[in-house]
């Protein structure tokens, strides 16, 4: 919720020759974007070919081995080995004194603090103008990162100081399993999802910090007077344990250690989950993170692609708005035109990515591309075909 006072709008006016102006710099920022998102298509396409293969290798590769012993016959090759991951002595944040057993500590802080939020409204005017009218909110959240509360439009009264501590993360020096010593490079593969709740007697000597009351609430720590009614620039820290436990482990025998298997192929293989899992549980894992991240990532490049050519395209709807009715009709087809121009070259430069690796699959991709945007041409041309006959029915 936003308190009392803490709105403000402004409204600021548009000439159509400026418009124009703005929508020609657009075309150029439209031009990069295009460029951008070929860039980002091809590279991921690229990266995904790339990772694939280097997993599809380390499977081949992969040698279980019994982690009661290291055997130094395996030095250099890709291992898989499952056990008990456990690290004897206690981890500890020295700032505050917290400690536990385990083989990751999280230390995780935010800050009370202003958020700004906008929201624009733009209403279109005769002759092809535009109002905007541009509403200021600002609201008290926690965040673990701080708000630059100098780029916000109205500082005065929101004002964030600067975080006096930050996200720490300590990890175990002398985790063992079995005969192997895994080092820091595993122990951050392994997710620190595990709550630790603060014993007030662990910060009984640190009652303040930096001029700030520290006590427990919640089983977190809380820098401030009353952690019922929080003020700006009070601090709340939280922990976050990675536990000893069975864990499963993929990499290069190095001593006792495991650390990255570089593949021909290019990537650097390095697994840790917790629990026990196969070697061939762990690939499969980290095939599927893979094709979830290229889709992802398309998904972006497609977006960016988009933005790109209705920029590029954004000139027309601005002359057109000179009578809004006209603008708006264009402006819808012009976002289908990019919606077009995106569904044929997007699925084409990912099918130029993959022709030397799957040719069949790129065929396919292509002829996709040409299905949707033939589809969203039949689309546009029946749209622009009702407008025109709407406005003769008018006239």
């Amino acid at each position: 919720m936003s308190d009392p006072g803490d709105t403000f709008t402004e409204v600021t006016s548009r000439s159509w020759i400026s418009r124009i102006g703005q929508s020609i710099v657009g075309v150029l920022i439209g031009l990069v974007m295009v460029i951008a998102s070929i860039v980002v298509l091809f590279w991921n396409e690229g990266r995904a070919i790339q990772t694939a293969r280097s997993l599809a290798e380390g499977a081949g590769l992969v040698v279980d081995v019994d982690s009661a012993r290291v055997d130094p016959g395996n030095e250099g090759k890709l291992v898989h080995i499952s056990g008990d991951l456990t690290a004897p002595g206690r981890l500890r944040d020295a700032e505050f004194g917290v400690t536990a057993k385990g083989l990751r500590l999280v230390r995780a802080v935010e800050m009370y603090q202003w958020k700004e939020e906008t929201k624009t409204e733009t209403h279109q005017k005769l002759g092809g103008g535009e109002e905007d009218v541009t509403t200021y909110t600002y609201h008290r959240v926690w965040s673990d990162t701080r708000h630059d509360s100098s780029r916000f439009r109205h500082p005065d009264g929101h004002e964030n100081p600067t975080m006096r501590y930050h996200r720490v993360d300590v990890i175990a020096r002398d985790a063992t399993l079995g005969a192997f010593h895994p080092g820091e490079q595993v122990l951050r593969l392994l997710p620190a999802d595990e709550r630790l709740s603060v014993d007030p007697a662990m910060v009984g000597s640190s009652s303040t910090r930096g001029g700030s009351p520290v006590q427990v609430a919640d089983g977190d720590l809380y820098l401030g007077n009353d952690p019922s009614n929080p003020r700006i620039g009070d601090l709340r820290i939280s922990y976050r344990l990675a536990p000893n436990g069975s864990a499963s482990i993929i990499g290069r025998q190095t001593g006792t250690d495991l650390t990255e298997y570089q593949a021909k192929a290019g990537d650097q293989l390095l697994m840790a989950t917790p629990g026990v899992a196969s070697a061939a549980q762990m690939f499969k894992a980290a095939n599927d993170e893979n094709r979830m991240l290229t889709w992802v990532l398309r998904f972006v490049g497609a977006v960016l692609m988009f933005i790109g050519f209705a920029l590029i395209l954004r000139p027309l709807v601005v002359v057109a708005d000179v009578v809004p009715f006209i603008g708006n009709i264009l402006g819808a087809g012009v976002a289908l035109v990019a919606l077009g121009l995106t569904a044929v070259l997007g699925p084409a430069i990912i099918a130029i990515a993959w022709f030397a690796h799957r040719p069949l699959l790129s065929i396919a991709v292509i002829a996709i591309g040409l299905i949707v945007a033939f589809g969203v041409r039949t689309l546009a041309t029946r749209r622009v075909q009702t407008a025109s006959t709407a406005q003769k029915a008018a006239t």
